[in-house]
Parts: structure tokens; sequence; C-alpha cells
């Protein structure tokens, strides 16, 4: 079972990808973020709605190089996390 860490804003160090995950017609749907160093802009990746199984498979594939960073995820106001997921910190 993944385990994933809740986002705060300025804990998650650069290159950390971040999912985060909302409402969209009575559906929990998600788009994937990577935080940037200070004074870069933060990378948005493809702007489409995804599945949360989805959302977690794509951003274990964004991880690059030999860094070990944990996935993040940010709950908008409303959503709930799904113990089905995996586990939260």
């Amino acid at each position: 079972m993944e385990t994933y860490r809740q986002y705060r804003k300025d804990a998650a160090p650069p290159g950390s990808v971040v999912i985060k995950f909302y409402h969209s017609g009575g559906q929990i749907r998600g788009f994937i973020w990577r935080v940037a160093r200070p004074g870069e802009d933060d990378a948005i990746f493809p702007g489409e709605e995804m599945e949360p199984d989805d959302a977690f498979r794509i951003a274990r594939n964004k991880m690059v190089g030999d860094e070990t960073l944990p996935i993040y995820v940010e709950l908008s106001e409303g959503v709930r996390w799904n113990p089905a997921w995996g586990r939260l910190q």
C-alpha cells in the first residue's frame, strides 16, 4: 500500500510531485503539478481531469532522477481521502 503526504505550502521540497484532487461534475478528479525552486513557476502537467487511479499512476511516472521524494496530495474543500488510495500522512 502506497503512502502519500498531505501537501502544505512551503513544506514540499522543490521537485516534489503534487496531486490536487477536487470535485468536478459530482466526481473526484485530479491534476498533477511539480513544485518549483524559489523564483520559478510550478510546472503543471496536462490540464485534463484524471480519475484518482490515473493521477497516482502518472504522478509515479513523473518522479525523476535519483531523488526519492514522496508524492504529495492536496485535497480541495469537501474532498475526503479514500483509504483505498493508500495511506495519507
